[in-house]
Parts: C-alpha cells; sequence; structure tokens
C-alpha cells in the first residue's frame, strides 16, 4: 500500500467511518509493516475491522481462520455489503457443493478474494493446502485466537494444528485476535503460534456501561420473567448450559407473552439459523440459547445478558456478557448462581485426563471467587485478566450498589480447618458440615463422628454459612478439593500456616435475594388487594364444595389462597398450584370448579389478566421441605429433625404447617402417640373436625388453652390438616 493514501481515506472509503478507535489504526499498520501482530480487545472494540481493511488494501488474499460457519457467512455477508463484487470474500468449508467450491477457487485465483474465510479442520485438507500453495497470501488472522489455549474458554484441539499448517503453506504475518485472554492464556497462544515476537496491543477490559449482577438461583424463571417485562421490547441474550434447559426455559417465556426462541446445536441448520436472523431482525425479543450462539454476532443494540447457569470459566463470562450494550448503551449482565451448579459442572469433568481436570477445576475456582467476592465485581474481573483497577466503587455492580453482608469470620475459619485435620482430611465439604452442626445422619453415625472433638461444635450456626465458610477456605487456598478421590477436603500448606498464625478473616455471608425476588408479589395475608367481587364468588363456592363433601370449607382453601385467587386469576389447575397455599395434592383435588368459575369470570367481565401472573407466586418457603418428609417418612423424631437442621421444635412445626397447607400428607402419628396422651389427641382433633368454624390457630387456643399445650393443639391440628384435608 502505498503510505501517501492516508488509512483514515480507506476507513471512510470501505466502511463509512470517519475514524479509528482505540488503537485500531497502530493494529493496521503494524500488520501492513508485516509484523506479527497480537490484538486483545474487548467485545465491541472493532476487532474484526482489524484484519478487514489491511485485507481489503492489500495485494493477495488474507486467509482467516474462524471457528464457526455461522460465523463465517455473517462476516462474509457483512464485506461483501460494503463492496460491489460479491467475490470479494469467500468462506471455504464442509457446507459448500463442488461447484460453488470451485467457484470460491477461481475467484481467489483471479485475485478478486481478498478475505478467504477457512475451518481450522479445512486448513488439514491436503487439497486445501495445494490450493493455497499456489496463490499470494497478504497475511493469516485467527480469529477467536483463545480456542488455541487449553486454559481458554473455548479451547478447541484442531487450533493447536494451525502453525504446522501455516509453515507448509508458506509464511506471511499472522495476526491473532481475541476478545478475551489471561496472561496465562495470551502467553500460551503466543507459544504454540510461534509469534513470541509478536507485537502485541491490548485494549482495556473494563465495559464501563455494563453492570454487573449475580443472584441466588432462586426461582430463576420467574426472575428472568419479571427482569424481561421491566425491559419490554429490548433484546436480550440468555445462556444455559444444557440443551434441554434452553428449550424449557424458551418454552416458558413464550407462555409468559415474551416474544423468545431457542437456538442450540443439536437444532436442525435451518431452524437454528432461521432463530439467530429472527434475532438480528428483531422479529422476536430474546433467544435463549447455549454458548454456541453469539460469536461473531454483532448485534450492537443487545440491553442484557443472562446466564441461567454460572458459566464454566470467566473468560466466558466476560465474552458472553460483552455481547451486550456493544453500541456503549445499556448493558445489563445478570447471572444466576447456586454452588450446586459448581458441584455439577465438577462432576462432569470426572472421567477426564487428571491435567484436564486440574486446569477445569482451577477455572471453576475462579469463577465462585468471582460469584462470591463481596469486592467490586469490576475490580476482580479486571484483575483476572492482569489489568488493575483502582477505583474503590465502580456504582455499576451489584457490589458496589448493594454491599454484602461480611462477618468476622477467624474462628470459623480456624474451627473449619481444624476440623478436617480431625477426620484426616478424608471427607467432601457436605459431610464436614454436617459433623459441625451436629446432624445425626447415617453417614455421621457409620462413621462414629458424633464422638469427634468438633462434632456440633458450630451447631450455632446456618449449616448454609459453614458452606460458605469452607467454599471460602477453598478460594483462599487454605484447603483444596482432591481430583483423584472427587471432593475430598485436603489441607494445603497455606491452610496450615493460618491454624499457626490465624488473622482476621472476613467471611461474606450468603446472599438472600427472596425480599427482593417477591416483591410486588401479592401478600398471604389479607384480601384487600385482589377482586373483592372474585373473591365472594370463591367464598360462597368453597362453602357450597365443602358442604358436598362434608369438610369445614377452610380445609379445601384458605382465605389468603381464595385472595391470592382473586389477584392472580388462574384458569388452569398448573396455575393454581403456583396460588399462596396451594401444592400439586389440593390443586388436582379441589381446583376443577374455581378455576372454573375464574375463566367464566374473566370471559364474561373481559378482564385482561397481567402477562406474568402465571410465575408471580408464593412459593412455598419450607427449604427443608424434602428432607423433613424423607425424615417423618423414616418415623425420625421431630426433636431430632428440628435439631438436624438448626431449628427450634416450633420452627419445625410452622415448617410442617407450610407443607401441610400446600396439599402434601404427611403422617406424624408415631410422634403424637409417644409426646401426647391419646385422650388429648382425640379431643383436639374432634374440636378441629366438629366445633372450629375457621380453623385458625387462635379459635383453638381461646377455647383449648387452658387444658392443653399450644404445640400440642398445633401437631395434632396438623394431624387433622393431613388426613382431613389432604
Amino acid at each position: 500500500m502505498d503510505r501517501s493514501i492516508s488509512l483514515t481515506d480507506e476507513l471512510k472509503k470501505y466502511f463509512g467511518f470517519d475514524r479509528f478507535k482505540g488503537s485500531q489504526e497502530e493494529v493496521i499498520h503494524s500488520i501492513l509493516d508485516q509484523n506479527d501482530t497480537f490484538v486483545l480487545m474487548p467485545t465491541g472494540g472493532g476487532k474484526s475491522l482489524c484484519y478487514q481493511l489491511p485485507a481489503l488494501i492489500s495485494e493477495g488474499t488474507a486467509i482467516v481462520i474462524s471457528p464457526l460457519i455461522a460465523l463465517m457467512k455473517n462476516q462474509v455477508d457483512a464485506i461483501r455489503s460494503i463492496s460491489t463484487n460479491n467475490g470479494i470474500a469467500h468462506f471455504l468449508n464442509s457446507s459448500l457443493s463442488k461447484s460453488a467450491t470451485n467457484q470460491v477457487k477461481e475467484d481467489v485465483r483471479n485475485g478478486i478474494t481478498k478475505l478467504l474465510y477457512v475451518a481450522p479442520e479445512s486448513l488439514t485438507k491436503q487439497e486445501n493446502i495445494d490450493f493455497l500453495n499456489e496463490i499470494t497470501i497478504s497475511f493469516y488472522a485467527i480469529d477467536e485466537a483463545h480456542c488455541i489455549s487449553e486454559w481458554g474458554h473455548d479451547f478447541r484441539p484442531e487450533y493447536r494444528r494451525i502453525r504446522p499448517i501455516v509453515h507448509e503453506i508458506g509464511s506471511a504475518p499472522i495476526i491473532a485476535l481475541t476478545a478475551t485472554a489471561t496472561p496465562k492464556v495470551q502467553h500460551d497462544i503466543q507459544k504454540n503460534l510461534g509469534m513470541s515476537n509478536a507485537r502485541v496491543f491490548k485494549s482495556s477490559f473494563n465495559r464501563e456501561n455494563l453492570f454487573y449482577e449475580i443472584r441466588s438461583k432462586n426461582k430463576a424463571p420467574e426472575q428472568i420473567i419479571k427482569f424481561i417485562k421491566q425491559r419490554e421490547g429490548k433484546s436480550g441474550i440468555i445462556y444455559c448450559l444444557s440443551r434441554k434447559k434452553v428449550e424449557e426455559l424458551a418454552a416458558t417465556l413464550q407462555v409468559n407473552g415474551i416474544r423468545a426462541l431457542a437456538y442450540h446445536a443439536g437444532m436442525d441448520s435451518t431452524t437454528r439459523s432461521g432463530n439467530q436472523d429472527k434475532f438480528l431482525m428483531e422479529e422476536v425479543d430474546v433467544i435463549v440459547a447455549t454458548i454456541a450462539f453469539g460469536m461473531g454476532i454483532d448485534k450492537p443494540d443487545v440491553r442484557f445478558v443472562i446466564h441461567y447457569d454460572v458459566p464454566k470459566s470467566l473468560e466466558g463470562y466476560y465474552q458472553e456478557t460483552g455481547r451486550a450494550g456493544r453500541d456503549g448503551g445499556e448493558g445489563h449482565c445478570l447471572t444466576f448462581y447456586s454452588y450446586k451448579d459448581i458441584q455439577k459442572l465438577e462432576k462432569f469433568m470426572q472421567g477426564k485426563p487428571v491435567a484436564e481436570q486440574e486446569i477445569g477445576q482451577q477455572l471453576l475456582l475462579d469463577t465462585v471467587a468471582f460469584a462470591e467476592s463481596a469486592i467490586c465485581r469490576r475490580k476482580v474481573l479486571l484483575h483476572y485478566f492482569g489489568e488493575s483497577y483502582t477505583v474503590n466503587n465502580c456504582g455499576n455492580c451489584d457490589n458496589c450498589k448493594m454491599p454484602k453482608e461480611q462477618i468476622e469470620g477467624r474462628e470459623m475459619i480456624l474451627m473449619a480447618l481444624n476440623a478436617v485435620k480431625e477426620v484426616k482430611q478424608q471427607y467432601k465439604s457436605e459431610h464436614m458440615v454436617d459433623i459441625l452442626t451436629g446432624v445425626k445422619n447415617a453417614a455421621v453415625k457409620s462413621f462414629k463422628h458424633e464422638s469427634l472433638d468438633h462434632y456440633g461444635k458450630g451447631e450455632d450456626q446456618d449449616p448454609r454459612l459453614w458452606k460458605a465458610v469452607y467454599r471460602q477456605c477453598i478460594i483462599a487456598g487454605y484447603l483444596h478439593k482432591d481430583i483423584e478421590n472427587y471432593g475430598v477436603l485436603k489441607m494445603t500448606p497455606e491452610g496450615e500456616g493460618y491454624i499457626e498464625n490465624p488473622h482476621s478473616f472476613m467471611v461474606v455471608k450468603n446472599h438472600d435475594y427472596e425480599a427482593v425476588v417477591e416483591e410486588g408479589l401479592s401478600s398471604p395475608g389479607g384480601n384487600s388487594t385482589g377482586d373483592p367481587e372474585l373473591f365472594n364468588m370463591l367464598k360462597d363456592l368453597r362453602k357450597k364444595e365443602a358442604k358436598k363433601r362434608d369438610l369445614p370449607p377452610y380445609i379445601l382453601f384458605q382465605e389468603s389462597s381464595l385472595s391470592d385467587m382473586s389477584i392472580q386469576y388462574p384458569t388452569k389447575i398448573d396455575e393454581l398450584q403456583h396460588i399462596v397455599g396451594v401444592g400439586q395434592g389440593k390443586a388436582k383435588k379441589y381446583g376443577k370448579p374455581f378455576i372454573e368459575l375464574i375463566q367464566k369470570y374473566v370471559t364474561e367481565n373481559g378482564i385482561i389478566r397481567a402477562q406474568d401472573m402465571v410465575v408471580k407466586s408464593v412459593a412455598n418457603k419450607s427449604k427443608n421441605k424434602v428432607f423433613i418428609i424423607q425424615a417423618i417418612d423414616r418415623k425420625m423424631p421431630l426433636d431430632d429433625i428440628a435439631n438436624s437442621k438448626g431449628l427450634e421444635l416450633n420452627d419445625l412445626i410452622s415448617e410442617l404447617e407450610a407443607i401441610v397447607n400446600s396439599g402434601t400428607k404427611i403422617n406424624i402419628d408415631y410422634y403424637l402417640e409417644q409426646e401426647i396422651d391419646e385422650d388429648a389427641i382425640d379431643d383436639i382433633f374432634d374440636f378441629f373436625h366438629d366445633d372450629s368454624e375457621t380453623g385458625e390457630l387462635s379459635e383453638a387456643y381461646e377455647e383449648l388453652g387452658d387444658d392443653y399445650a399450644e404445640e400440642d393443639i398445633r401437631l395434632v391440628r396438623l394431624k387433622f390438616l393431613s388426613e382431613v384435608g389432604n
């Protein structure tokens, strides 16, 4: 290229821009000067222009090595859009017919094609190597270069073979580009490509317009629907790790009135590319996808990126969230975090080579540290990519806007570490938590761990907090999970050092987003916010249906349930199951006439139900529900159940009331017969069956309180509700 021709003029001529962004111009000069060049530039920074413009103005054809056929097609279409000759850009891969392949080769030989996109697999075919040996190559561009590194988030073994093939075809400058690379990955890429002396251009990884938020994975679909409804008409991407979850979530969004489509590698190519095009053409607002979606997608106005499942690495997280706000506008990056998801990912690594497990485990550990950190998300993220961020409060992440609660954890850390030593470093964190909180389960008993010094020593703290303590011990490097013996906790020299010289250690308490999630949802108490006319109709129906069954009306549905029905207007059995105090059992047993009445009322009165009412529910609050039901099935004493979960007996009874009120049947006769006189059980039971007008405890206390303890009344009422109502 004649240096007298201004690069800015060429930029204007081909792309219509008046000036370059960031280091683009320097990168292009580096390539034109025949230098190997390494470009680290965040998504939206304009990486593709760094090789497209020099290719257009150089002699010969630039070979662009790209990982995805869909990505090649998009980029070829983009280049063709700026030229009158479609032959200016082509891709060469297995999707082409023989005649199409011949046309590509003819255009390249005739000097028409300036950019030829190829997959790394295509480079290895001898016929392609022979063909490329015939032509003048201006340079090689390796897009998504992080695919070369085993430490990268999207490692592809075929990328490791690029350098030998380049040597065989003929040397030319190489430009490697990626939107995400830690110093370790950067070194790995340069070493593998034999470009250690390359000129390196590294832009800041800080995307100031992106808001980073991590939420507890508590009723995630409901949270997602509410989140999207608050951003009506805005484009967004939701990432899930499994194809099954992609399909399920897309369907859930659709039935809740959200224009959403699925995208994953298991779909036929026509449907998949059609769904992608509909998203790009704004025929739909949301695409629910596996990580196969998004690489090279140039939609600038994606306003939110949601990770339903926590990503496998921070690099993957950074690249996927980077697809939001590429135009510099608003971009909300919301990730749902559950440590159970991390454990699932760890299980997926079992059976792989040890070296691969070690890499995968370290990448996951970095992700856990990011998710559970209480400091600025931006600071943690940029530090991971080798960039310092000195601002203490970025003002644009959840930790800066909603600081997490931290408590002094020095004594808990010591207790957690010493407990691991006491069991000779042979157990997983879940078992260690059971020991510290004094759980008497089968595993604890079989190993005789109730006799340990540390057994029950931490029972004054919530088991969830102890789980967080162990995770933070791992993050701090005091413990590590043994790879050969999956999940077993082992002490590290740093952990031994902490025991010898303990110091202040602030433990981050688990965030509880429940209050945030349910903000604005119907209250289980009172009916003042509902439709009073429908509420009264439902009460009349309840009375009529109860009479048919010779039951007190409240056995069918309590007033709080009727109130919620008058707010949410459920017209299907599955919708009724989301009503406060109504579970699957009650919905199926008593629900049909109620939903028929509501459907008729809605139709006759022309009521438009809020489109997200399907998910505006108050779910059963019993976090220990499954454990409690299983324990009762095994006839475990209620006191022991309460102790194992760190509850008072009264708290456990409240949990049981929630379970029974939602329609689940339980049998606590084994406990009542041991603890309460038989005649007392009969008296209390008969009161609720024959004399009670409301079924409320306050009424029972007033009538029976002089003769029986409140605890006994509540327990027998549970028996009555379970046997008669459920």
